[in-house]
C-alpha cells in the first residue's frame, strides 16, 4: 500500500469517489443537517435487464462483488461523511422486503453468488444511522431522501436533475453506446477533476473529494459488510 510512502513524503493521494462531490449529495446533506433527528438513505440504480443472463454478466463482470463496485460510492459517503468505520459499526440490518442474493452463471459458465440488490441500515457506536439502497436494474436515476420519524419522505434529490439532463443528452449524442450510469456523473467527475487540479496547482484541500484513508477504509466496510448482509438474507 503507498499510504506511508506518501505520508512520509508529505503526498496527498486522492480517489475518484465521484459521488463525495455530487449535488443531490450535498443538497441532502445540507436538508438532513438544517432538520435534525431525519434519517438519510443514499440511493444507487444501474439500468441492467432482470434477466439472469443480464445479470450473470454482470455479476461475472464485476466479480469483486457489488458493495466493493456498484454500491463502493456509497459506502465512500458513510465513511467521508458519517463515521462509518468496521470499528465504529454497532450494528448493520439487511433490509429482507427489498433485497435479493443471487447465484448465477456468467458468460463463462462459472457460477457467481452476489447482490442484485441491497438496501441496509447502519447503526454507528455514536448512536446515527445512515441506509444506503442498491439495484442492479433499478433504472439509471440515483438520488437521496431524508425520512422523518414516523418513515415518511420529507426530502429527496436525484441524479440527474433537470440542469444535469441537457449534459447527459449531450454525453449521449456523442457516445450512444456509453453504460446509461455513466452520462449523468459526466458533470460530477468534471469536478472531482477540477478540485483535484486545483489542489495539486494552489495546494489548500480538494473540498469533498475522498482521500486514500477514506478508500481503503470504504474496502474493509465493504469486506466486513458483504458477508454479514450475505448471511442474513440467506437466514
Amino acid at each position: 500500500c503507498c499510504i506511508p510512502q506518501a505520508s512520509e513524503a508529505g503526498v496527498s493521494v486522492l480517489m475518484g469517489y465521484n459521488k463525495n462531490v455530487c449535488k443531490y449529495v450535498s443538497k441532502v446533506r445540507e436538508f438532513a443537517a438544517e432538520n435534525p433527528g431525519g434519517h438519510v438513505t443514499f440511493v444507487s440504480n444501474n439500468a441492467y435487464e432482470n434477466t439472469k443472463e443480464s445479470l450473470g454478466e454482470c455479476f461475472e463482470r464485476n466479480a469483486e462483488g457489488m458493495l466493493k463496485n456498484m454500491a463502493i460510492h456509497e459506502l465512500a459517503l458513510l465513511v467521508s461523511f458519517y463515521g462509518v468505520t468496521v470499528e465504529t459499526i454497532e450494528s448493520v440490518s439487511a433490509d429482507k422486503s427489498f433485497s435479493s442474493v443471487q447465484t448465477l452463471p456468467g458468460p463463462s459458465g462459472e457460477l457467481f453468488t452476489d447482490f442484485d440488490k441491497i438496501k441496509f441500515t447502519i447503526t454507528t457506536t455514536e448512536g446515527s444511522t445512515v441506509s444506503v439502497a442498491a439495484d442492479r436494474c433499478g433504472g439509471s436515476t440515483t438520488y437521496a431522501t431524508v425520512t422523518d420519524d414516523s418513515g415518511s419522505e420529507i426530502f429527496r434529490y436525484e441524479m440527474p436533475d433537470s440542469d444535469d439532463e441537457k449534459v447527459v443528452q449531450s454525453v449521449l449524442s456523442r457516445f450512444p453506446n456509453i453504460m446509461p450510469y455513466f452520462p449523468p456523473q459526466d458533470a460530477d467527475y468534471v469536478t472531482v477533476k477540477e478540485r483535484v487540479c486545483s489542489h495539486a496547482a494552489n495546494g489548500g484541500e480538494a473540498e469533498g473529494v475522498a482521500t486514500i484513508d477514506v478508500g481503503v477504509e470504504t474496502l474493509r466496510v465493504a469486506e466486513f459488510l458483504t458477508p454479514e448482509l450475505t448471511r442474513q438474507l440467506q437466514e
